[in-house]
């Protein structure tokens, strides 16, 4: 394990497993008021991880290979990052987030507790991409408590998916979603509750049951 910068103001809890070749601490270029950086107990973290200075990271953190976390976050106990995925900077994260591979969280994103995305999810945060104002306009969405969200999702500033709701494989999301949905497609559109999803398989009749 290597870090890169002063151990002052990276604070470590008991527990730590790290490959080599994971660099803790890296200093941003923006200028931030607070470069401590604090992970709490337990944490596994794989080689190729960055995490940087100036966030806050709660027990029990684990990432993949080659994950990045960006400053200003503030991260709860549990998270699960996995290779190739990107926390960009002054994002909110939950208790028992699970973000799988090739993942984009843009700055100032919002997921609580319990939200799930898979591989290949794309969250933006820039309503006019290249506008003078556009760093004055930066938002990420916020993704409500139980939100699963399916494979190569792309999801648009400032929108907000609301509890337990479902986003299919492949949409793109450019409104808001009511809690307990299934939404699809390009735009993404409801097209169900939850509560009305059966098993493929047909171990049960009500796999959201309890959600």
């Amino acid at each position: 394990m290597k870090f890169m910068s002063l151990s002052t103001w990276v604070d470590i809890g008991s527990g730590l497993k790290a490959d080599e070749n994971v660099l803790l601490g890296y200093l941003p270029e923006r200028k931030i008021s607070n470069l401590k950086l604090t992970i709490g107990k337990n944490a596994r973290i794989r080689s190729g991880t960055v995490v940087y200075a100036g966030s806050k990271i709660g027990d029990n953190l684990q990432t993949g290979h080659n994950v990045t976390i960006r400053e200003e976050n503030h991260i709860d106990c549990d998270l699960n990052i996995w290779s190739n995925s990107v926390v960009d900077y002054g994002c909110k994260i939950g208790d028992y987030v699970k973000i799988h591979c090739n993942c984009y969280i843009a700055q100032y994103t919002t997921l609580e507790d319990h939200v799930f995305l898979a591989p290949g999810v794309a969250i933006a945060n820039d309503l006019h991409p290249g506008c003078k104002f556009s760093k004055e306009c930066m938002k990420g969405p916020t993704l409500k408590r139980n939100v699963k969200v399916g494979v190569n999702v792309t999801i648009l500033p400032f929108l907000t998916i609301h509890e337990h709701s479902i986003i299919g494989a492949g949409s793109v999301v450019t409104r808001d979603i009511p809690p307990r949905c299934v939404a699809y497609g390009n735009p993404a559109k409801v097209m169900g509750s939850i509560d009305k999803i059966k098993c493929l398989r047909g171990f049960t009749d009500k796999p959201y049951e309890g959600s």
